[in-house]
């Protein structure tokens, strides 16, 4: 009898339960009515940056005059709340925060202060100060259709490079009652970074092709293209500038222009351009070495064209090679010396520095990557060597063929692994890896040669990082390059714990997945960082920093 009473009653409760929500069906279907879906994409929050976006809502709104009152953020998984200055929510009606890399990056064409009224010209609620539970509040009446929010935060200058932020929306509050977000890309927190070099910034159009090196007192140095007009590659107005950070990337000076050829030979600037930097630096001395192309005339021509650049030595038919030096921890420097006979095989066409840092060898041999075109105009990789700390300089043959761009470590048995971009006209979408024993005369194709290192035909890094374990010197082999072979995004960090024979795919760490000019450079920051500069898509140059144990964690 207990039982049959027991399952009465609950039938009873079950038929008023239903009875009420048919009552109250209306309350039900409106709640519904709008459906709210929270996603990150994995990009840093630059120091630097007005608008840095979080994280972006889409609500699906069926029904006309639906109004959204207030939206709840969680800051929870932020590592230090003092990291942030200011928190701010946009609504942008179908307009998505992606929308300002292009103009970041300076490859949008089109009305940029359109585009900025459209994500930025409509705040929802006030500006508020970094707190761990935040509430924005206001009256947005929302029509049937597709509309977008999303919160953006300014970082605070002095921030930890080292701290992450993260956000996530707790509850939506509408005309149609609370609304719950859906979480379509649970676990990503945004790195804070620096935004290093902006589009526009100090009067310069574009700010590209970035090396990163670092100094024996533990000065940052990164070189790179000043573009002042437009974005496009020699021949152009582009000098060589130079940022300087002594606190390990967390402040940098103003820029320096350390390498600009004027009005040479009474031509404007626009015919007197200087581009792709490499820099090496003497660990032993302490003397910087920074090399660029040079282009006197050709207007409207590149040197890596078919007539922008010549065999032989004569100014205003081939391009030139340029080096200028510091011996000040790069506070000043040397005016342009023109190395091209000393270096440049007259029946070459072209010698030019890699854009990328250089090496000091065990021996004291400084060594700077090199491309150009040989005789047959077959592009190659090359080494620069210096025996005598700089004084004089020689070139290795141009045996290393079918690539351009690239970087070299020093492996543990004394040969040099040259990481090099590919030529776009072979088709091959791999890196090519070579190997020397003896300072470039002939290499050997490494076994991941063309074949397990992807890429879009881009600049990359690699950086050899020394480091103690339980009194134990240890190695790892770091490559950097957009990991892709459609286009310039998924900026990575890979490992290899092998010097390169193999590349985990769980020892990797996406930077951006957005879309950039990639060409990343790294170095070793003391005895437990790495640095990196590229060109991503949340700014023109991007600076981060990484603990070693944070690349340890993803050792398998």
């Amino acid at each position: 009898m207990v039982k049959y009473l027991l399952k009465t009653k609950a039938l009873f409760s079950a038929i008023l339960i239903i009875s009420n929500l048919g009552f109250n069906k209306n309350f039900i279907s409106s709640v519904t009515q709008v459906k709210a879906t929270a996603s990150q994409r994995v990009h840093p929050v630059l120091i630097g940056n007005d608008y840095n976006p979080l994280l972006q809502l889409v609500l699906e709104v069926e029904q006309d005059k639906i109004q959204v009152n207030s939206f709840t953020f969680s800051l929870h998984g932020t590592g230090d709340l003092s990291d942030l200055e200011s928190l701010q929510l946009f609504y942008s009606e179908e307009s998505e925060p992606k929308e300002l890399d292009s103009i970041r990056s300076g490859r949008f064409v089109g009305d940029r202060h359109a585009v900025l009224t459209k994500l930025v010209g409509k705040p929802y609620g006030n500006l508020l100060k970094p707190a761990w539970k935040l509430t924005f509040e206001n009256q947005q009446q929302l029509q049937k259709g597709t509309h977008v929010f999303w919160l953006s935060c300014r970082i605070r200058t002095g921030a930890n490079l080292s701290n992450k932020v993260d956000a996530h929306c707790i509850e939506i509050q509408t005309s149609s009652g609370t609304i719950t977000t859906r979480d379509s890309t649970p676990g990503i927190r945004k790195r804070i970074g620096v935004a290093l070099r902006k589009h526009y910034q100090d009067g310069v159009h574009t700010s590209r092709i970035p090396a990163l090196t670092t100094t024996p007192n533990g000065t940052l140095l990164c070189v790179y293209d000043l573009r002042r007009r437009m974005s496009r590659d020699l021949q152009e107005d582009i000098d060589i500038g130079l940022s300087r950070s002594t606190d390990s990337g967390q402040t940098w000076e103003p820029v320096k222009v350390i390498m600009d050829m004027g009005e040479y030979g009474s031509l404007p600037q626009a015919l007197n351009g200087c581009s792709d930097p490499g820099i090496v630096v003497d660990q032993n001395t302490g003397e910087i070495f920074c090399a660029a192309v040079w282009m006197w005339g050709k207007s409207g021509k590149h040197q890596w064209g078919k007539d922008g650049s010549e065999s032989g030595h004569e100014i205003g038919k081939r391009a030139q090679f340029l080096m200028v030096r510091s011996r000040d921890d790069g506070l000043t420097w040397t005016q342009p010396q023109n190395m091209t006979q000393q270096l440049k095989h007259p029946e070459w066409i072209l010698l030019a520095p890699s854009p990328q840092a250089g090496l000091t060898l065990n021996d004291g041999t400084l060594i700077m990557p090199g491309q150009g075109r040989d005789e047959k105009d077959r592009h190659f990789s090359t080494l620069i060597i210096s025996r005598d700390h700089g004084n004089t300089w020689t070139v290795a043959p141009s045996t290393a063929t079918g690539n351009t761009e690239s970087q070299a470590v020093q492996l543990a048995d004394g040969s040099i692994l040259l990481n090099a971009r590919t030529d776009r006209e072979s088709g091959i979408k791999f890196r090519s890896v070579w190997v020397t024993k003896n300072l470039g005369q002939t290499w050997k194709p490494h076994n991941t040669h063309r074949n397990t290192l992807i890429e879009p035909h881009c600049n990359g890094s690699l950086l050899l990082f020394n480091y103690m374990n339980n009194g134990y010197l240890q190695k790892i082999l770091l490559f950097a390059n957009p990991h892709s072979q459609t286009s310039r995004k998924n900026h990575t960090i890979h490992m290899s714990f092998d010097e390169g024979e193999t590349w985990p795919y769980e020892s990797r760490i996406l930077l951006d997945e957005g879309f950039g000019n990639g060409y990343p450079s790294m170095t070793q920051i003391g005895n437990s960082h790495i640095g990196i500069v590229y060109e991503g898509s949340q700014s023109q140059l991007v600076f981060e920093r990484f603990s070693i144990n944070e690349l340890l964690e993803h050792r398998k």
